[in-house]
């Protein structure tokens, strides 16, 4: 079992209050992704679970179990960090080992475990070798299997991937995604980097300020976002906002557009948002006239930068691979799919569908 429910908590430092009242419950067998901007809290919410940090109000509970006052050896979670805090002096093997020694376990069943951890990550022939005869990658399965052997209720990560290369890092995604499944243990993985928490997420949970936003499933919170500030974080590009022209001195483009996205001249949106997927460039005279500022060839698609006039910033628009793109300056067409625009209000909440 490997539930954790939080209730009310919140975080002081002095006078200063960083996690504001979070409610959230994480399902046993979850991959719950905590993610969000640099200060947001979720690295402390994560080491308030681990017993690294104290509650300064609310309730952590742990299978039904208040663990607010439990030691963190006790509390049955396991924390790999972003640095791999392994020992340098010692070989893998006692590195995963170690806290089953500390804990009294005897040498034959800690080898046992160490063992059965390093067939799971395929690391069992570097158990010989030490920290510095190893890569970034090695090093992480090395702090995973320190975790894995402990057998923890709840396995905590903080930004584990950060320090390596772009490759590694896609590849040590599928490998977390796969060993979840094998273990079938309840995970929590922190990261500012939307790729992770889209890929890896049973679902994420979205900090803000201190404060949850949203909580769903992946592509519950990438298509129908709670308000403007989820929207904007997940996706790239960036969700486009297009704002409510004003009826006396907007531009025709610009109130063209606003009637494709918004058809009823009545609704009570401030804001319509349109991710970049789900714009059609065509010839000039066939849709919303705007002008191409300049264009992004990534070889499978091609991101497109461009100007409608009296919209406050530049629409992005996702295509497919494309020889016959027109040249920064010239003017496109553009065809919204109204079906995928998200509504929000003054306040930049979703205006529910």
């Amino acid at each position: 079992m490997g539930q954790v429910s939080l209730r009310g908590i919140v975080k002081r430092f002095g006078n200063v209050e960083v996690i504001r009242g979070v409610d959230l419950e994480v399902r046993d067998g979850e991959f719950m992704v905590f993610v969000g901007p640099s200060g947001c809290g979720k690295s402390t919410m994560l080491r308030m679970i681990a017993g690294l940090e104290d509650i300064s109000a609310g309730e952590l509970l742990i299978d039904g179990q208040r663990a607010n006052d439990v030691r963190a050896a006790d509390r049955g979670a396991a924390m790999v960090f972003q640095s791999y805090a392994l020992y340098p002096h010692m070989t893998v093997a006692e590195n995963m080992g170690f806290a089953l020694k500390m804990a009294g376990v005897g040498r034959a069943q800690r080898d046992a475990q160490v063992r059965g951890a390093a067939e799971l990550l395929r690391i069992t022939e570097l158990l010989g070798r030490t920290p510095k005869e190893l890569s970034g990658g090695q090093r992480q399965r090395v702090a995973i299997g320190r975790a894995i052997v402990r057998k923890p209720k709840v396995f905590l990560f903080d930004e584990p991937l950060s320090n390596l290369d772009a490759e590694l890092r896609m590849n040590m995604r599928i490998e977390l995604t796969k060993l979840h499944k094998s273990l079938g243990s309840t995970m929590i993985y922190v990261t500012h980097d939307q790729v992770e928490a889209m890929t890896m997420g049973d679902r994420i949970a979205v900090f803000h300020d201190g404060k949850v936003d949203q909580v769903g499933a992946p592509l519950e919170l990438y298509n129908r976002p709670a308000n403007e500030f989820v929207a904007g974080f997940l996706g790239a590009p960036r969700i486009n906002l297009i704002d409510r022209p004003d009826a006396a001195t907007a531009s025709e483009p610009h109130r063209a557009l606003w009637s494709r996205l918004v058809p009823a001249p009545d609704d009570p949106a401030r804001r319509a948002g349109l991710r970049a997927e789900h714009w059609r460039v065509v010839a000039p005279e066939q849709g919303i006239p705007a002008t191409l500022e300049w264009a992004e060839h990534l070889g499978d698609t091609a991101i497109l930068h461009l100007r409608v006039e009296g919209v406050r910033e530049l629409l992005h628009a996702r295509i497919g691979p494309s020889s016959s793109l027109p040249a920064p300056g010239q003017p496109v067409g553009l065809q919204p799919d109204a079906h995928w625009v998200v509504r929000f209000d003054g306040k930049g909440a979703q205006i529910p569908p």
